[in-house]
């Protein structure tokens, strides 16, 4: 009877878990790879931002937006790396290379501001060299507004306030660079 109970309960746990706002990516792994990673300051990457794609919208989202921060930089408060905001409710996927707000790849009408960088659009991956391996957090947002009433000229503090105001639900996935 306990081994019943056990599995009846496993099998709704992994039912339930299943079926959470989830943020997922094809091409994207634990690391980040060339394709990724900035090309400024000494690296040599692609710098275009990652596929994404999220399942198990929440109910009452007007739109997403989703951020890449790095935790890890050594500047006292991380360093933003993209954040894109005004994504209407029923996109479901960023392609690869949407972070290019030239190459017209991002959903029509979602803003990309400024990044730590100072300028709109993704940046990848470029730490210092010898600061070790840092942590990027990819956030995908669920927001009660279709607008956020912000321009690309909006610095990160400011997206990320209203962002905060207005989330509904939010969901991460994690990579990992070293120069």
């Amino acid at each position: 009877m306990k081994s019943l109970l056990l599995t009846i309960a496993l099998f709704v746990s992994i039912v339930l878990q299943a079926q959470t706002f989830t943020l997922r990516s094809d091409e994207l792994g634990g690391q980040a790879s060339l394709r990724q990673a900035a090309n400024i300051f000494g690296c040599k990457g692609e710098n275009s931002s990652p596929q994404l794609y999220w399942v198990n919208i929440p109910e009452g989202t007007q739109s997403f937006a989703v951020t890449i921060f790095d935790e890890s930089a050594p500047t006292g408060s991380g360093w933003w790396h993209w954040l894109i905001f005004d994504i209407d409710k029923s996109v479901r996927e960023l392609k690869s290379g949407a972070g290019n707000p030239l190459n017209n790849v991002s959903p029509a009408q979602a803003i990309q501001s400024k990044t730590d960088f100072g300028s709109a659009g993704y940046g990848g991956p470029c730490p210092p060299p010898g600061s070790g391996i840092h942590r990027y957090v990819i956030t995908l947002y669920a927001l009660k507004v279709s607008k956020l009433g912000l321009t690309a000229d909006a610095n990160p503090a400011l997206v990320g306030y209203n962002l905060e105001q207005n989330v509904i639900q939010k969901t991460s996935l994690v990579f990992y660079y070293q120069q």
